[in-house]
């Protein structure tokens, strides 16, 4: 039985999400994802200015007239879902932690593809692949890939991307449309992600909180790495500590930007409690018009 606070996040998600992607965000996502290829529909007879390419010669040949064949897209994808439950999820400094965002994310993106009648599935991974949902339709489904989002406990702390990359490889026969929804505090995912990428459509959306490198004055605090347990007492206000986290953050963002890039792999950043549909809506388009080219 899931807690009364859990049920009505999950309502609002739902609420939220749905209504975004009804108002804004399906015709982006339509536009952005089309259909792995094309299947036969139909033979029809041969008029003038159709591409002599399509003939069917042996429909022509066995009725004496020509004929050419009709194909139509394939537009049903399979969207992946891969979202890291590592500790540093369980972050954040305002209203929601970085795991809350999350599930909003994946509301919205299963949303937008039920609308267009593609199968979502999930993956909750830490230092491994530990919740596995199969691609399914219908708005129960996407429910569900919410509450296991926003309310999964995971048995570790740790992050392992490669360890997730390499699991969706062997749980996928077939190309998909793959978000990576993470804070990227890991290493040594760049020949998983690679290969990935050359098999799937890879976005990687990258989450971080303010609080992580932009630290208020606040004297002698302790603090705690979510991922490891190691404790530590800092001076918050010490300016040169201040100046040293913005540049570590800054390097370690101009890095992973250079990874994912260098993979192949696209790439949304977002932060928690900062408003997200717009970013959202400006990547697609910007993806729109690359692919258009």
């Amino acid at each position: 039985m899931l807690p009364a606070e859990v049920i009505k996040k999950i309502r609002q998600i739902e609420i939220r999400t749905s209504r975004m992607v009804s108002d804004v965000f399906a015709g982006q996502y339509q536009s952005v994802f089309k259909g792995q290829g094309m299947e036969f529909h139909e033979v029809r007879e041969y008029v003038p200015g159709d591409d002599v390419r399509a003939i069917d010669w042996n429909v022509t040949a066995r009725l004496g007239h020509p004929f050419i064949k009709k194909y139509i897209e394939e537009r049903e994808l399979t969207v992946m879902l891969l979202v890291d439950m590592s500790g540093s999820q369980r972050f954040g400094s305002g209203e929601q932690f970085k795991q809350d965002l999350a599930a909003e994310l994946a509301g919205i993106l299963a949303f937008a593809a039920i609308k267009n009648n593609d199968r979502v599935g999930l993956i909750l991974f830490t230092d491994e692949a530990e919740h596995f949902i199969p691609p399914r339709k219908g708005a129960r489904h996407v429910l569900r890939v919410i509450r296991d989002t926003l309310h999964y406990r995971a048995k570790s702390k740790k992050t392992n991307i490669a360890a997730a990359l390499q699991y969706l490889n062997r749980v996928t026969a077939r190309r998909c449309v793959v978000f990576l929804i993470s804070d990227f505090q890991d290493s040594n995912y760049h020949k998983p992600l690679v290969a990935a990428a050359r098999r799937h459509d890879l976005i990687a959306i990258s989450l971080h909180d303010k609080r992580e490198f932009d630290w208020q004055g606040a004297g002698i605090v302790e603090v705690e790495d979510a991922e490891t347990g190691e404790r530590m007492f800092v001076d918050t206000s010490d300016r040169q500590l201040q100046a040293r986290l913005r540049q570590r953050h800054s390097e370690a963002a101009a890095n992973l930007s250079r990874e994912l890039r260098g993979s192949g792999v696209d790439m949304i950043d977002l932060e928690t409690n900062t408003p997200y549909i717009q970013q959202l809506i400006q990547f697609f388009k910007a993806r729109e018009r690359r692919t258009a080219t």
